[in-house]
């Protein structure tokens, strides 16, 4: 099945190195590659690029009367690779775009999109236009499915909050989960420095020639969970922009790209209180600093923790 999807990306890429790891079709189901591929893929470092496609009049304007099929890539940059085996991916980057005549949705906000691999998908919505609540974060009335066929609702959360979020399924014509499998694994750390595999000076080496990096952060986010000592084991992916190593100290700090960090679960959801958002400061001695952001009040805390770490370049 790999040498299929392979095979399948090949054509639907035009010979580039992006390769299709696992398809579904409408019902969810595995029509190619596999979820092992792909969770393969993601521990390698490899960035993710999901594919679907849908009719303009049943999920973008319900008045309208085109039925036009519309294919969607987007670009997942924060990953997740939960009990080593369970992959999920968030979309950090992403304003509410409306594909009609203004081009945006109705509120600024951030549109925090996650997908697992199953096909269950679910957003968080911190809005940034300071309106004022009109409801305390707790779970949501049941949506109305009537007004909306395609999507099946699971669950809501925080209606009338700054962070509203939701878990639902919506009914795409397939799926199709790419990969960018071409990051190499540097240097592997434990939360006290002590290196597992690789080296920082190889890290710092090749940063020096311009390679990009990403991190894996294991456990990021298990004070998200009910008791963060017994929290699902996991790794969190995400590209870092800047680095500085400091030669007579032989350590490098890297920023990553704004993280949306949720609590970890299989599959991945969004609940009250069970998710937020920030910029992380990892070091290559296991010290790792969090400049977090309250989706609720916006307000940003600043804290230190230390994490194991493995380090990527491309």
């Amino acid at each position: 099945m790999e040498e299929e999807a392979r095979s399948s990306s090949e054509s639907l890429s035009g010979g580039n190195r992006w390769r299709l790891a696992l398809s579904l079709d409408k019902q969810r189901q595995p029509v190619g590659g596999s979820a092992e591929t792909l969770a393969d893929a993601i521990r390698r470092g490899a960035d993710l690029r999901i594919y679907t496609e849908f009719r303009h009049n049943e999920h973008v304007d319900r008045d309208s009367d085109n039925p036009e099929l519309v294919q969607e890539v987007s670009d997942f940059r924060v990953t997740y690779l939960l009990e080593d085996r369970w992959t999920a991916g968030i979309m950090n980057l992403r304003q509410p775009v409306g594909l009609v005549e203004d081009g945006f949705g109705p509120r600024a906000s951030m549109s925090f999109f996650m997908y697992n691999q199953n096909g269950l998908q679910a957003i968080a919505r911190p809005y940034l236009d300071g309106k004022p609540d009109e409801a305390l974060p707790a779970a949501s009335p049941p949506y109305d499915r009537g007004s909306d066929p395609n999507t099946q609702r699971l669950d809501d959360w925080d209606a009338g909050t700054n962070a509203p979020s939701q878990n639902f399924i919506y009914d795409f014509e397939s799926y199709g989960f790419h990969v960018l499998d071409v990051w190499e694994e540097v240097l592997s750390h434990a939360e006290d420095g002590t290196v597992v595999s690789g080296s920082v000076e190889e890290l710092a080496r090749q940063c020096a020639l311009g390679r990009d990096v990403k991190v894996a952060l294991r456990g990021l986010c298990a004070d998200l969970a009910d008791d963060p000592a017994k929290a699902m084991d996991h790794e969190v992916f995400v590209h870092v922009g800047p680095n500085y190593y400091y030669t007579e100290q032989k350590r490098l700090w890297g920023g990553t790209q704004p993280v949306v960090r949720v609590k970890p679960s299989i599959p991945t959801r969004y609940q009250s209180k069970g998710w937020d958002f920030g910029w992380l400061l990892p070091r290559t001695d296991g010290y790792l600093a969090r400049w977090l952001v309250d989706p609720y009040t916006l307000q940003f805390q600043k804290s230190q923790v230390r994490c194991a770490v493995r380090w990527f370049v491309r």
